[in-house]
């Protein structure tokens, strides 16, 4: 049993030291396995930084080609831009040098020009004094010769002189105007009287001014309203002027535009019945009346259209034509001049077989230029030609038309129908007629021009306002200014007067001869 024991303890320990030997062995096998993968590990390691060293300095070597490469362009641009900068200072300098080279040669060549100015500026002051010397000496003589003093001599030498050119520029003068006359006669108291008829001017008192009664103070209260707000809203509703003082019981609206006057007239009438005056009932009032007088306004052209048995016409062709109902050439209805010119030229284009209906478009349609404001440039029959043919009528009734006064060449008979059935119209028994007031203010007007010239003792009108007639002091004015006086006149006739026709100036001058017998 003891050795029962025994074994089993030398088992025991026999195992014990397996276990201790085993565990060693698995110690130093750890140990090893750990070297050995600690040893690969630093051997990866190594080799991982190798590369990376490798790479590193491949990076920095390519770096490095690359600073060089930019550094060798820049410095290849900078001595590129270095070469154009030497060559434009290389250029500078040769202009530089060139410019000093014509500066010399040109103040050389002034120098020289100094010199020959000077040279010749004596010799051109010893010229004049000789010529002074000359003209002392001649004066010297003359004085000697004829017995009179220098200045004497020189007031009867500009006196001739005078008296010379003064004869030339009066037979120049007469012949330049004489040669006007015969070509421009007709043509310029054509253009004044088509102007007057364009641009309705104060030539005639009742074609810029239209008169509503009034009664009583009151309603001229009414009418001007609180510190004048009734007539500044009237005025600027109907653009006129509306004039309260100037005639007793009435009120006077002025105003170039006849449409515009006839709405302010028409209006200022219902204002007065109705009684209510102020801003608001003023522009109500104001704009029904302007629909109202467009609507006449149509009526007037379609009425003048059908009177005449036409086809209708363009719409805006309609309303010029109504427009003319409100103008007035003197004391001639622009419409009713137009209507009956067109069956004048009717009855003429029928004797000749012409074209009636378009005789009778071109006689209708030829002063429809007057409706178009004065705004519009050029001569009425020019304007109106253009206003037609844009809406379509044919080149014959245009022609005749633009041409009826001249401003066109004629192409053919129809323009010459209209220009004769327009005169035939126009010289009628009082078609031309003026009032009285008006021909009192023309002949009051055509003394007082005569009488502001110097000179001027009377002025008489005489003809009806057709010839001024100035008597003139002889000491104060010669023959030869007369003509000049009578043209000044004249000019200033033009300038200042509306008239019709034609006025003559005549200058009276009385010579007067006294002698006595001692």
């Amino acid at each position: 049993m003891n050795s029962e024991l025994i074994a089993g303890a030398a088992l025991l320990v026999v195992g014990i030291l397996i276990g201790v030997l085993f565990s060693h062995w698995r110690e130093r096998s750890r140990r090893a396995a750990q070297e050995q993968e600690g040893g690969a590990i630093l051997d990866k390691a190594r080799r991982e930084a190798e590369s990376i060293a490798r790479d590193a300095r491949l990076a920095a070597n390519e770096e490095a080609l690359a600073r060089r490469a930019e550094t060798e362009a820049i410095i290849a641009i900078r001595h590129k831009e270095l070469a154009v900068a030497e060559q434009r200072l290389v250029t500078r300098e040769e202009l530089v040098n060139g410019q000093l080279e014509n500066i010399a040669s040109r103040e050389k060549d002034l120098r020289a020009e100094r010199e020959e100015a000077r040279r010749k500026s004596g010799e051109i002051e010893r010229t004049r004094e000789e010529a002074a010397k000359l003209v002392a000496d001649r004066r010297e003589e003359l004085a000697r010769v004829s017995k009179m003093s220098e200045g004497e001599v020189r007031a009867a030498f500009l006196k001739q002189v005078e008296q010379e050119s003064l004869r030339d520029a009066m037979q120049l003068s007469q012949h330049i105007m004489e040669e006007a006359k015969s070509q421009a006669q007709d043509k310029a108291r054509r253009i004044i009287s088509l102007a007057i008829q364009r641009y309705a001017g104060q030539h005639s008192f009742e074609t810029s001014t239209a008169t509503v009664n009034i009664k009583g103070e009151e309603m001229k209260g009414r009418i001007i309203g609180r510190e004048g707000r009734n007539i500044r809203a009237f005025e600027a509703a109907t653009g006129v002027t509306v004039l309260i003082d100037d005639t007793p019981g009435a009120v006077v609206l002025s105003g170039f535009d006849p449409v515009r006057r006839e709405i302010a007239r028409e209006a200022m009438e219902r204002l007065i019945l109705d009684g209510r005056i102020h801003p608001a009932r003023i522009e109500e009032v104001v704009g029904k009346v302007s629909q109202e007088i467009d609507a006449v306004i149509q009526k007037s052209g379609e009425d003048a259209v059908m009177k005449l048995g036409l086809a209708p016409m363009h719409p805006e062709l309609i309303k010029l034509l109504g427009r003319l109902h409100f103008r007035h050439s003197f004391a001639q209805n622009i419409l009713q001049h137009s209507v009956e010119v067109a069956q004048l030229i009717a009855l003429m284009a029928a004797e000749l077989g012409l074209d009636v209906v378009a005789a009778k478009r071109a006689g209708l349609l030829h002063d429809i230029g007057k409706a178009v404001n004065h705004e519009v440039e050029g001569a009425h029959a020019l304007v109106g030609a253009d206003i037609i043919k844009r809406y379509g009528e044919s080149e014959e009734v245009v022609n005749a038309v633009a041409s009826h006064h001249g401003e066109a060449p004629q192409t053919g008979l129809t323009g010459i129908l209209v220009s004769a059935a327009d005169a035939i119209s126009a010289s009628r028994p009082g078609a031309r007629s003026e009032t009285v007031m008006t021909y009192i203010k023309r002949v009051e007007d055509l003394e007082r021009i005569g009488l502001s010239f110097p000179g001027v003792e009377k002025c008489f009108a005489l003809q009806a306002g057709r010839e001024l007639r100035v008597l003139v002091t002889p000491g104060q004015v010669t023959d030869e200014q007369a003509f000049f006086l009578a043209r000044n006149i004249a000019h200033k006739i033009e300038e200042e007067l509306q008239y019709p026709g034609q006025i003559r100036v005549t200058i009276v001058r009385e010579t007067r001869c006294v002698e006595f017998a001692k």
